[in-house]
């Protein structure tokens, strides 16, 4: 059963967490009925998902035969242990996370210079800091390279998000877990706290 309370509708949310993230995992149907999980790097422009690869291989044949994917996308924040909220038994123990999950249509890019922005675009988000001939038609180094790969694009049909940070919490349980976390210190620990006081109205500063 989908639990309302962590549902997402707020597009701007959705789509900055998406620009935020580098990998996801692509669904497609294989040749003997069962569905193909490939990991790739993508990236979100202009309300669609893209991604670049061989043109030959699995994927590549999948699509030819059916193009109806599903690609989904998730960031793990923080485990939260048991004992943050009960010192015996072991339920509570869950995790905080983001998720997106979309299904779609892939389509093979053909148009050179769809393909050269969706490229330029990969660069931008996976090599910030520059150090390169930015992707254009105009540059016959990049020319046979645009031409030589494959680009996927993804039209949504569907998206679901889920942010899980305690929604569900009240009082004591949802203190304890903020002070666990703040006193464990890991990584991603105080953005967890600043996500639950976010989306935690009972927790949000001011």
């Amino acid at each position: 059963m989908r639990r309302k309370e962590f549902g997402v509708e707020d597009w701007q949310e959705i789509e900055q967490f998406m620009s935020e993230m580098t990998f996801g995992i692509l669904g497609t149907i294989g040749e003997d009925g069962y569905p193909n999980l490939k990991a790739l790097n993508f990236v979100y422009a202009d309300g669609a998902i893209y991604a670049h690869g061989s043109k030959v291989g699995e994927k590549i044949s999948d699509l030819g035969r059916n193009p109806l994917v599903t690609f989904a996308i998730a960031k793990e924040y923080a485990l939260i242990p048991s004992y943050f909220t009960e010192p015996v038994y072991a339920c509570p123990a869950t995790a905080f996370f983001k998720s997106v999950v979309i299904k779609g249509k892939a389509v093979l890019v053909e148009d050179l210079e769809e393909k050269a922005k969706a490229l330029g675009v990969f660069m931008e988000k996976l090599q910030p800091e520059g150090g390169y001939e930015p992707f254009s038609l105009e540059n016959p180094g990049y020319v046979s390279q645009i031409r030589g790969v494959a680009v996927i694009r993804i039209d949504v049909d569907d998206l679901s998000a889920k942010f899980k940070f305690g929604q569900n919490m009240k009082g004591a349980k949802r203190e304890a877990v903020v002070n666990g976390l703040e006193n464990r210190g890991k990584e991603l620990d105080e953005e967890t706290v600043r996500l639950m006081k976010l989306y935690c109205p009972a927790h949000k500063e001011g």
